[in-house]
């Protein structure tokens, strides 16, 4: 089972474990109004751990058929609509699921006619499930886990953190948006981003910011070296791009290419930002990696890596390692050994 999947089932796992928490307290809800003076009162037959079971039960179908079509089914066709778009038309076409399951359990009679169950339950689920929608969309746009990080306050605390970083960089990129023109460019780089989206994700990497037409990924220390997922990552990206060839010539005549630096070391991760809160990572680290890899047009290679991380790595036979030698970077004092890799042919 790749990353995606397994942070899906995650997300699944959640949102059922929320959604029976919620049928709980709607239960626990009807019974403390239908002993108020303003219910007509309960019917003869009701019980309270009968009405909690079947709540319990709505909350679980829902989840199983609901959650599930909005886990794996709509954040993934859904994700170059709008935000509005995506959670009304999730309401609608969820208002219709929960008027089945309401129909599947033929609703409980708990109290007299006059109590209309069945027209507050829909409410509240559409409620739910908007809101639902929207932590999703949140989710997603944070990044897999990120956003969790900013709820527990994780890094409301600056932190030293090891990390592994890759800047990601469009070939052409000046000649293309004269090609193109802005709006086309524009929907080039959103299809380029979103295509090497599931690659970066599948090798545990962070998609840690989009600066202009380069992409900034980050793992953490350990998961980018476990299988060198951080390098294979790279060709990853690469190999996808190359199935997708027909469909960049069709739509822009131009199919990407990209080049890359690589690095690793010690940075303080923490939140910064007040109206727009963001987790930032700081250290020499990435000035030293952005200069990497701007020493990939120099050398004419398409990735380049630091010895530092290199001989971290156990590389599989796969790859070739090309020494580059000691190089002084721009605006450091000290040379750096660097390394091209290149897939076995």
């Amino acid at each position: 089972m790749n990353r995606r999947t397994a942070f899906k089932f995650r997300q699944l796992g959640l949102l059922t474990a929320v959604w029976l928490m919620i049928g709980v307290l709607i239960a626990l809800y009807d019974h403390f109004t239908l002993h108020t003076h303003i219910s007509a009162g309960p019917a003869a037959d009701y019980s309270l751990p009968r009405a909690i079971v079947v709540n319990m039960c709505a909350a679980l179908i829902g989840a199983i058929l609901g959650g599930s079509l909005l886990v794996f089914f709509v954040n993934v066709k859904f994700r170059d609509k709008s935000y509005g778009y995506t959670i009304v038309t999730v309401i609608v076409a969820f208002s219709v699921i929960i008027i089945l399951v309401n129909i599947i359990l033929k609703v409980i009679a708990v109290a007299k006619p006059d109590y209309n169950r069945m027209c507050k339950n829909s409410l509240v689920w559409a409620i739910v499930v908007a809101v639902t929608q929207m932590a999703l969309q949140v989710n997603s746009k944070f990044g897999y886990g990120i956003f969790w990080d900013i709820i527990r306050g994780k890094y409301n605390t600056p932190k030293e953190e090891r990390r592994i970083f890759m800047f990601l960089d469009l070939n052409a990129s000046t000649t293309i948006a004269e090609q193109l023109g802005d709006k086309q460019y524009h929907a080039f780089l959103k299809d380029y981003f979103s295509d090497m989206t599931n690659p970066i994700l599948d090798n545990k990497g962070e998609i840690y910011q989009y600066a202009g037409d380069e992409v900034i990924v980050a793992w953490k220390y350990e998961d980018g070296i476990q299988n060198s997922k951080c390098i294979q990552c790279f060709f990853d990206i690469k190999y996808h791009l190359q199935t997708l060839e027909e469909k960049y010539r069709q739509r822009y005549g131009i199919v990407p290419s990209f080049k890359a630096g690589i690095h690793c070391g010690k940075v303080v991760a923490g939140e910064i930002g007040i109206i727009k809160r963001d987790i930032t990572y700081s250290g020499d680290v990435l000035n030293t990696t952005s200069r990497i890899q701007g020493m990939c047009k120099q050398f004419n290679e398409e990735i380049i890596a630091s010895a530092d991380l290199v001989e971290e790595l156990h590389l599989p036979g796969n790859f070739v390692k090309q020494t580059l030698g000691a190089i002084k970077l721009r605006g450091k004092e000290r040379e750096m050994q660097l390394i091209a890799l290149k897939p076995v042919i």
